[in-house]
């Protein structure tokens, strides 16, 4: 028998594979949840440390720390590497 994984787990691990980010409701669908629920765990994802919620508009969008972080990273290397080749 298959072990359901833990609520706030599931949701970390969908957001680190969503390296773009995740609406509340696009979480809701994938990890067949209430928005309601998602929502509860998400403040505590974010009261944790965890996660990283970022108001894009009106959207709300929620990143992986890590993966967010990863990505901010690559960004300025990028950057910083197209000034040196100019």
């Amino acid at each position: 028998m298959e072990k359901k994984k833990e609520p706030k787990s599931l949701i970390l691990d969908l957001l680190k594979h969503h390296p773009e980010g995740l609406t509340i409701q696009k979480l809701s669908k994938l990890a067949n949840m209430s928005r309601i629920t998602v929502t509860k765990y998400m403040h505590e994802l974010i009261g944790e440390g965890n996660i990283i919620e970022r108001k894009i508009g009106v959207a709300r969008l929620m990143f992986a720390k890590e993966r967010f972080l990863e990505t901010v990273k690559e960004e300025d290397i990028i950057k910083k590497l197209r000034e040196k080749l100019k």
